[in-house]
């Protein structure tokens, strides 16, 4: 394994290590983003023979083309599919693939306005003979798994239907037959699955007045139909199991007495033709499921492994007036005529009432979190147990215990109760819980770990036989016996810390990372800073299998689980694969554990980035992306999993040759103020000449440089930056990695960034006497501050930035409906406790107590229906600068969040901060929305001028 040292020059191009500049093309421009072509590798598809893939690809705003193309020789076909993507899927035998065609890009935008609905065709192809066939009106469609020779495809509804909340769903739903052609339409489908073989395809009726209702199996071998339960109802949820032998849905029914419907639970097994094992489970009248609650629609019921339960959720039931009135009554005949009984007032539902709310102090959650997710808290289920032999009813969660995970073999599970901490964890944020072991047969519930602090945590994981639980605490990993309730120190005895080094916001000891339980029970895989473990079950033995990476400070970053996706853990009895990647050089590879090997060893790396790393099924063949800052990501294909011998498929961003762009990249090191060495990226300007000085965006929010291989497509941001257009039009970009104390986030983000943009100018690339700076967020609070504490920036932009951290800690998070209190003392705020306490810390931090320090010309972005940064952060010291007549502008976007969703709107950003940056950087002439403003009269006229 040849590891390269330090790497301070990456994707320079030649031209630019001589000094002869480039051939000049044009600059990219907002203008320009709109015709920007690139492949949508998102929607990349790939045939479990690995001989076809398929992907999209096209202009940023126009009619794409779907390419389909062999891997091993230049056969390709190309179809027009219109302004939007959708999934791509190849057949199980990888004969034929499926996709979307849509309305072309001008007519989805007109439909957008007028709130017309897109119809969408389905095209399917034939790959050998590439003969096609297109369904009309098409809303989505599967291949039969397994079995492979079936295509189900869902139509739009015809015709006029019923309307409210009881209107039919079903469609027609058409049945095609791959291999002879011929096809069978089914009436009023709602919902479909094929079953893993394919052999059966179940599906519900749902017509108007559901005539006919009920959910019907079918043979696709023998064309053979069966109804599995027909009822004036409705039937959802449809789900097979892994095996696709047995299948679990709801069926519900309207009931006077309940003001929404009721619930059965159905299951099937044991299917041989028509002869078949159904269970249904209503549990409103054998009085076992907990009083109240019935059968609920919001989780989707499903199979034991071994078929003995029905695992699905409860919720409350609200009965009708009528029906509360007659229990009332009935209750009240068993009361004795002499025993007193409390009277509640009862308001006139006829009557005016007022319109509010009560904020009590000891709410475990604010009212405003209640309101935002009062649809989930009304949603929510218990999850329950249903056993077939013997009829009974488990509740598995209750009102403490709300979520249950099952082990592996489903006989036992591990469930949280927040309520002794729930309180303080919404004012700190500091989440600790204790951990419960429920017992599925009985519902018994045993407390295994009490107070487990869960900020620290990365995954609590069942052995593949249950028996034993992995979870972390304090510093080290341990394996909780479920039987016994004893843990084992796993970690204690190995000399390396298991504590997340960079991880330096307010959480006690952080984890690492843990890639789980081995498949046969006897390790877990466990990684600290940098290399990985392999610890038995008992503790007693510790291997590293990547013998000391920590010297290159390479580390296995993620385990290519999706290899083999029918396997639940980690088989070393077959090879097994990781995307790596090296801290100090910021490249990236892709490495291999041999099965039955104790090393892992990397097969290829560079300055590089590798993403989706898929291997077909039918197949040795692998397939990934790669991608650096100055190449898109491209496809590549390594025959018979030999990664070293990678060979590339696409050719991406075609139009790239038609302007210029950014000439590389350079990762600098230097030593912030509290002595600690770090690392920061400078991205070079297109054309670089050696020895030539560039104007500067420092652009920040924490650590940045692990991004210093990412490929940054030219596009309209939502946050106002787009790096590829700045390096196109002449900038260098900065970006430096922040690392905090706590008790002070502001004056480390100046004892990071000041030494940075030093150590940037001294390799001659940065002119520091034109160097701006800009952050959103996060990145947009350490802008305000920064520009108190210093001068070296000649303009900033702060995008939705926090400005006074006292005023700001007892907001509303709006997006969420908590306080920020829980940001401050355990997320980004890094600060230990509240400003009562830590006055000086506060106002230490926030840029608004310095405000009379700023002298940098500031832009600022804050929307007034913010949810994360409340808007008054941005007024309160937009109007504090101009009361002591510092260049301030401030720009809103009516109904816009934390960041700009509305095209119009990002387009517009997007300008005005080059303009403000061109002006200040490079001289350029000063905007006149900056120079004077837009009277509020004027500024429909301004706006008009502008838009593009």
């Amino acid at each position: 394994m040849n590891f390269k040292p330090l790497v301070l020059l990456s994707g320079l191009l030649l031209s630019s290590l001589t000094g002869v500049a480039q051939e000049q093309k044009p600059a990219i421009t907002w203008k320009d983003i709109p015709k920007w072509e690139y492949l949508r590798l998102n929607v990349l598809a790939i045939s479990n023979d690995s001989k076809w893939y398929a992907y999209a690809g096209g202009p940023t705003q126009g009619d794409l083309k779907l390419q389909l193309k062999s891997a091993f020789d230049t056969t390709s076909y190309h179809y027009n599919i219109g302004g939007a993507t959708g999934p791509i899927r190849f057949n199980e035998g990888s004969s034929h693939v499926a996709f979307f065609e849509s309305p072309s890009y001008k007519e989805i935008k007109a439909n957008e306005k007028s709130r017309k609905p897109n119809s969408k065709k389905l095209r399917l192809v034939t790959i050998k003979d590439t003969s096609s066939v297109l369904f009309e009106r098409a809303t989505s469609f599967e291949f039969s798994n397994d079995g492979g020779n079936w295509l189900a495809v869902r139509f739009e509804s015809a015709g006029p239907a019923q309307k409210g909340s009881d209107a039919a769903k079903g469609s027609d739903l058409l049945l095609y037959n791959l291999n002879n052609k011929q096809s069978f339409n089914v009436g009023n489908v709602n919902e479909f699955q094929f079953n893993k073989s394919g052999q059966y395809l179940v599906y519900t009726i749902d017509a108007n007045g559901k005539n006919g209702n009920g959910v019907f199996l079918r043979n696709m071998q023998t064309g053979t139909t069966y109804a599995l339960d027909n009822d004036k109802a409705n039937y959802s949820k449809l789900n097979w199991n892994k095996e696709g032998t047995a299948l679990a849905l709801l069926k519900s029914k309207t009931d006077k007495s309940y003001k929404d419907p009721v619930y059965t639970l159905i299951g099937v097994k044991d299917i041989k033709g028509d002869q078949f094992d159904l269970t249904s489970y209503t549990g409103l009248d054998e009085k076992e499921i907990t009083a109240g609650f019935g059968i609920s629609e919001n989780s989707t019921p499903y199979w034991s492994k071994d078929l003995s339960a029905l695992f699905f959720g409860i919720a409350k039931l609200e009965k009708t007036e009528k029906a509360e009135a007659d229990t009332t009554a009935k209750d009240s005949t068993q009361i004795a005529d002499n025993k007193p009984q409390k009277t509640v007032a009862k308001g006139n539902k006829d009557t005016e009432k007022p319109d509010m709310i009560i904020w009590n102090w000891q709410d475990k959650r604010l009212q405003s979190a209640q309101r935002k997710q009062a649809e989930g808290d009304k949603n929510r289920t218990v999850q329950s147990a249903y056993f077939i032999k013997n009829k009974r009813f488990v509740s598995l969660a209750d009102s403490a215990l709300k979520n249950i995970t099952l082990s592996p073999k489903q006989d036992m599970g591990y469930a949280f109760d927040y309520s002794p901490y729930e309180r303080e964890a919404n004012l700190d944020g500091q989440q600790f819980a204790d951990l419960y072991l429920v017992d599925i047969a009985s519902g018994d519930k045993r407390k295994a770990i009490e107070k487990l602090y869960l900020n620290a945590i990365r995954n609590i994981l069942f052995s593949p036989d249950g028996k034993q639980l992995l979870y972390y605490r304090d510093g080290d990993y341990y394996n909780l016996n479920t039987q016994t309730l004893n843990s084992v120190n796993l970690t204690k005895n190995i000399s390396t810390s298991f504590v997340a080094e960079k991880v330096d916001n307010n959480v006690t000891k952080p984890a690492t990372s843990s890639f789980g339980w081995t498949a046969d029970g006897k390790f877990v895989l466990l990684k600290d800073n940098f290399d990985l473990w392999k610890v038995s079950a008992d503790g007693k033995s510790a291997v590293s299998v990547t013998k000391d990476w920590k010297k290159e400070q390479w580390t296995p970053m993620r385990l290519l689980s999706n290899f083999y996706k029918d396997d639940d853990f980690t088989d070393l009895k077959k090879d097994q694969y990781f995307v790596v990647f090296n801290d100090a050089t910021k490249q990236s590879g892709i490495a291999t554990w041999k099965a039955g090997s104790n090393t892992v060893s990397i097969n290829i790396h560079s300055d590089d980035v590798y993403r989706s790393v898929e291997k077909p099924k039918g197949s040795n063949t692998i397939y990934y992306t790669k991608e650096n800052n100055t190449t898109a990501p491209e496809l590549y294909i390594a025959e018979k999993g030999d990664l070293s011998a990678g060979r590339k498929l696409t050719e991406n961003t075609p139009t790239a040759k038609d302007y210029a762009l950014s000439s590389g990249s350079k990762l600098i090191e230097y030593v912030n103020d509290f002595g600690d060495t770090l690392q920061a990226t400078i991205f070079l300007p297109a054309n670089y000449v050696e020895g030539q000085s560039y104007p500067t965006i420092t652009y920040i929010y924490e650590r940045l440089t692990d991004g210093t291989n990412n490929y940054a497509q030219p596009a309209f941001p939502g946050g106002g930056f787009n790096r590829a257009v700045y390096t196109s039009n002449g900038y260098a970009v900065l970006m430096p990695d922040i690392a905090y104390k706590l008790n002070d986030p502001g004056m480390s983000a100046v004892a990071c960034v000041v030494p940075a943009v030093k150590a940037a100018a001294a390799t001659g690339i940065v002119d520091s006497a034109r160097v701006g700076i800009h952050g959103h967020s996060w990145g947009g609070y350490q802008t305000s501050f920064l520009i108190t504490q210093t001068n070296i920036f000649k303009a900033a932009v702060a995008g939705a930035p926090l400005t006074n951290m006292i005023s700001m800690y007892s907001l509303i998070y709006w997006n969420s409906g908590s306080t920020n209190q829980s940001i401050f003392e355990s997320s980004q705020g890094r600060l230990t406790s509240g400003y009562w306490d830590n006055w000086d810390a506060y106002t230490r931090n926030s840029p608004i107590y310095h405000i009379k320090n700023v002298e940098t010309p500031l832009v600022i972005l804050h929307n007034d229906k913010d949810g994360a940064v409340d808007y008054t952060q941005g007024i309160e010291y937009f109007n504090g600068l101009r009361r002591l007549q510092k260049p301030v502008t401030m720009l809103t976007y009516n109904g816009e969040n934390h960041g700009l969703m509305k095209e119009v709107n990002q387009k517009d950003y997007a300008v005005r901060m080059m303009e403000f940056f061109d002006h200040y950087l490079k001289g350029s002439e000063s905007p006149d929305w900056w120079a004077k403003g837009i009277d509020y009269l004027d500024m429909e006229k301004h706006l008009e001028a502008r838009s593009f």
